[in-house]
């Protein structure tokens, strides 16, 4: 008999089980089976008084690649669809329920040593078949008083929980003609019709405050991420020309972001230009560049479910106008100015302040417009979702991972400019995760000089 849960578990058969080498086993889950035991314990620490049950993410109906939820993922790193956890926080205990045979794994591109010798790969010490997990639930419900679970939607591949939340709430839960609820408040509510004398906690803020703090292993993850998102912005910038069509652009940035190993874009590449540039998540790609036009790319890739932000202002050309180098030297100055002060205790407001301040001893003139409009900050966090949990820092801390996005657009004269890195806060200041991508003028310029993939491919004749 094993005790866990504070439930008593029948010896079961799961799965025939191997000898694998260390290094296979490793290669089951995105990060070593330790990353997955500290965030479970940190979580633990979280629900001293009750017990969490999280959902993975079903099976999908499409042709789409299958992706994990993200918190999910976050704290057991299975990409099997159809699992479940439940997280004991007064007994520190866990179990892991999935049911799936080898070739199901392999058909959804999953190591097959995770459904050989689960134990082993993630650390977990119960591992239960999926059709258990209704008589575990009925147990925990019987005997907890508090049970934990999350009550915001689960974030899936280019999703960000809140916002799909908005989505939801506006579109299906308060629509007169639909009124059903989300997948995980109707098990909120049926738990409550269960289970009358227990108390439902929402937990997803809990996940979330331990997704908000970035560990090493992740961190270096998204450095990978980054020097693949810098290297394809370069290259679409050294392939834009007047003439070509906004897709041919997005065809570039995706082409080299997969050749350096991302799975894809992190989202839509977003592309404005004319009269697109007040509509910041234009993403239709339906405009021919013309000569004059200046552009603004948002894109960044997905390596691992682990996404990087960067977005980059640039003429269709190569030349910037006066009025156009005026307006893109004035945000990435804001932009520079950030990264000089971002550092572990900042403020937003103490931010502002010290911007402001860099830029006057610079010589910028702060009453022009785009000064009162461009002002020093942190934008969004970026993580496993572009738009990651938690909205954005107040204070910053060692780990945090977030946008520096100066923006600012004036739709009369077809102006859009937005200079955007992620940023990770260190110890003691802060690190460009998007390093490398030429931001000054006169490099831009530079650049636009040299042929990229098109311009090489048509003089083969390939193009």
């Amino acid at each position: 008999m094993k005790r866990s849960l504070g439930i008593v578990f029948k010896p079961v058969v799961l799965f025939a089980l191997i000898v694998l080498a260390a290094s296979s086993l490793s290669a089951a889950l995105l990060f070593d089976k330790s990353e997955y035991a500290a965030r479970r314990q940190k979580f633990m620490e979280k629900i001293p008084d009750g017990t969490a049950i999280i959902f993975g993410a079903q099976p999908i109906g499409s042709y789409y690649p299958y992706a994990q939820s993200n918190d999910f993922l976050y704290l057991s790193g299975v990409e099997l669809p159809n699992a479940a956890l439940i997280i004991d926080g007064v007994r520190k205990s866990c179990a892991l329920f999935f049911t799936s045979s080898e070739a199901a794994a392999r058909n959804h591109g999953i190591g097959i040593d995770l459904v050989k010798n689960p134990k082993e790969v993630t650390g977990i010490d119960v591992i239960l078949p999926y059709e258990n997990l209704s008589n575990q639930i009925m147990a925990v419900g019987n005997r907890a008083k508090i049970v934990y679970t999350p009550f915001r939607p689960e974030e899936l591949y280019r999703e960000a929980s809140l916002e799909k939340f908005q989505s939801l709430l506006q579109n299906m839960v308060l629509n007169p003609w639909d009124g059903r609820t989300t997948r995980e408040l109707q098990f909120v509510k049926v738990l409550k019709e269960r289970f009358p004398q227990i108390e439902v906690r929402d937990c997803s803020s809990l996940i979330w405050e331990l997704r908000t703090i970035k560990s090493s292993a992740e961190i270096e993850l998204m450095r990978k991420a980054g020097r693949i998102g810098a290297k394809a912005h370069t290259a679409l910038m050294q392939a834009t020309r007047p003439g070509m069509m906004e897709y041919e652009l997005s065809a570039v940035l995706n082409y080299v972001c997969e050749k350096e190993g991302a799975q894809e874009s992190a989202y839509g590449v977003i592309i404005s230009s004319g009269e697109n540039h007040p509509y910041v998540h234009y993403a239709e790609h339906d405009r021919l560049l013309k000569d004059g036009d200046i552009i603004v790319v948002d894109a960044g890739p997905d390596v691992n479910y682990y996404d990087i932000d960067i977005t980059i202002t640039y003429p269709a050309n190569g030349k910037f106008t006066a009025r156009q180098k005026e307006v893109y030297e004035a945000a990435l100055a804001v932009h520079e100015a950030n990264m000089k002060v971002y550092r572990p205790g900042l403020t937003a407001a103490q931010c502002r302040q010290e911007v402001e301040e860099i830029l006057k001893k610079q010589g910028f003139d702060l009453t022009k417009d785009y000064f009162k409009r461009l002002r020093g900050g942190f934008g969004h966090y970026v993580g496993m979702a572009t738009h990651d949990v938690g909205g954005g820092p107040q204070t910053l801390k060692p780990g945090m991972v977030f946008a520096n996005e100066p923006m600012i657009i004036y739709a009369e004269e077809n102006l859009g400019v937005r200079v955007e890195d992620t940023i990770l806060i260190t110890e003691t200041s802060c690190e460009n995760l998007t390093a490398g991508i030429p931001r000054s003028v006169k490099d831009i310029e530079a650049l636009m000089k040299k042929d990229g993939i098109p311009q090489v491919l048509k003089k083969a004749g390939l193009y």
